[in-house]
């Protein structure tokens, strides 16, 4: 059962079956944090809990899961990286059966919030995983499939709750997400390959003070975003802020640090973060506010409002993979800073819509925003997991992860804050996408700079044992 970790990666039938147990893997973390919105009308009905009750089952996964990725991240480098990714699906798994036995919101939430740390488990250490498995010419090959897999799973999830609940209990919405649990299980029992646990202690502290400033941070937004009390609201945000505060201080002086603040030392990954942050903030803001604009502002029917926005993933499924594998080639500054420009193009043509726009308005410039956010991602993410020392991937893939929770919560926020004002059916959400995406843009081609192109084996991480040749070109 333990495979041994070849330094230039799997091959051949291991290779494939690793493959389809992290794409499995992917499906199931993806599926169950987009379906759950579907049922939460009929949730709040069968538990007789009103609407807005409803939607904590949405956000206790989501807070869960920012939380604990970084802490679960680097005690998967503690206890190795296969038992950490099999054991979040194990106790996702359980966690969905619990489902089933879910009769007030209470015991539903505990359960939510039992998956959501399963698949915090499992996602923390997903892109190590990848690095192991790929060659290192062929790693963002593999992250740019994931990538895709994560496109299609979170645009057919809606779809897929709608016709479980036509024919099934609000139950088997999460059930969905059992079957590529349990065969991604099976799958990587064997072949996903074994990473020895990294010796040292473990950074309780640091955990801890990691979940308290997420937890207080993000709560304290949602809690703005709900119509709470301003000031309580705005007290807990600071509350978050002063945790994290302490959090820096603190790990600053870990030898490996659950906030990778060491990672984040380095030029060319503080760049690649916080692009990758703008990005995310602008896609959310985009795609949270365009079905109010386009409903309320054109008069279009949810059905054609979906169909508008379908392009986006299904552009992202072609393009991802391919800039992938052109980041196996070419600097991650130079296609990221292409993408962001398409980005930035199509987002402007999408604030100054006609004045009665036909489906091919919309759908030519949604195909575009999903080319340009495409080219961009994939390379960054290859950058960010691929340019870190090998004893630290798991750390830099939670890092990805969680940059990625945090720019969607932000966009999220700004939407209801734009709802809120008057603005949010206008065309100032994708000019303020806009804005972000150029900001994106600008932290990208910085990375094209000699100087942090070319770092030398101290920054790469080059000298760490086994991790020849995974440095790659900013």
């Amino acid at each position: 059962m333990n495979q041994p970790v070849p330094p230039a990666g799997l091959s051949g039938r291991q290779l494939y079956l690793a493959i389809a147990a992290i794409s499995l893997g992917t499906m199931l973390t993806v599926i169950d944090g987009a379906i759950a919105a579907v049922a939460l009308p009929t949730i709040a009905r069968d538990l007789r809990v009103d609407n807005s009750s409803a939607v904590m089952v949405v956000t206790v996964y989501q807070l869960v899961l920012v939380m604990t990725l970084l802490p679960l991240s680097a005690l998967g480098d503690r206890i190795g990286l296969k038992r950490m990714y099999q054991g979040g699906q194990l106790v996702f798994t359980i966690a969905t059966v619990l489902c089933f036995f879910a009769h007030s919101l209470g015991f539903l939430l505990i359960v939510r919030a039992l998956q959501a740390t399963g698949a915090a488990a499992a996602l923390s250490v997903m892109a190590a995983m990848i690095r192991r498995i790929y060659p290192a010419n062929r790693l963002g090959r593999g992250l740019g499939l994931n990538n895709v897999v994560a496109s299609v799973s979170g645009a057919l999830a809606p779809t897929a709750g709608g016709l479980i609940l036509s024919v099934a209990p609000w139950p088997w919405v999460f059930a969905a997400a059992a079957p590529p649990a349990l065969l991604s299980l099976l799958l990587g029992r064997w072949a996903l390959p074994d990473v020895p646990p990294r010796p040292g202690s473990y950074d309780l502290a640091g955990a801890m003070l990691n979940m308290a400033s997420f937890g207080f941070f993000i709560a304290g937004l949602e809690a703005l975003v709900h119509g709470d009390s301003p000031v309580v609201s705005a007290a807990v945000v600071v509350i978050g802020l002063g945790f994290g505060a302490t959090l820096v201080f603190h790990e600053r002086r870990a030898s490996a640090p659950i906030l990778p603040v060491d990672l984040l030392a380095r030029p060319v990954m503080a760049l690649s973060v916080a692009g990758a942050f703008t990005a995310f903030v602008a896609s959310q803001l985009l795609t949270l506010s365009l079905p109010f604009r386009l409903q309320h502002g054109f008069g279009f029917s949810p059905g054609e409002v979906g169909a508008m926005i379908a392009p986006w993933p299904l552009t992202t499924m072609v393009v991802a993979p391919l800039a992938g594998t052109l980041s196996d080639r070419y600097p991650a500054g130079l296609l990221g800073g292409i993408g962001m420009a398409i980005a930035t193009v199509a987002l402007v043509l999408l604030a100054f819509l006609p004045a009665h726009p036909a489906y091919i308005d919309v759908a030519w410039r949604m195909a575009l925003c999903g080319a340009g956010f495409g080219l961009y991602l994939s390379p960054n993410a290859r950058l960010i997991v691929g340019s870190a020392p090998a004893a630290r991937a798991a750390s830099a893939g939670g890092l990805v992860s969680t940059t990625r929770l945090i720019g969607q919560t932000m966009g999220a926020t700004g939407v209801a804050t734009l709802l809120a004002f008057g603005f949010g059916t206008t065309r100032v959400p994708p000019l303020a996408a806009a804005a972000l995406t150029i900001a994106a843009l600008l932290f990208s081609v910085s990375r094209l700079r000699p100087s942090i192109r070319n770092p030398g084996p101290e920054e790469t991480g080059m000298t760490q044992p086994g991790d020849r040749g995974a440095a790659v070109s900013a």
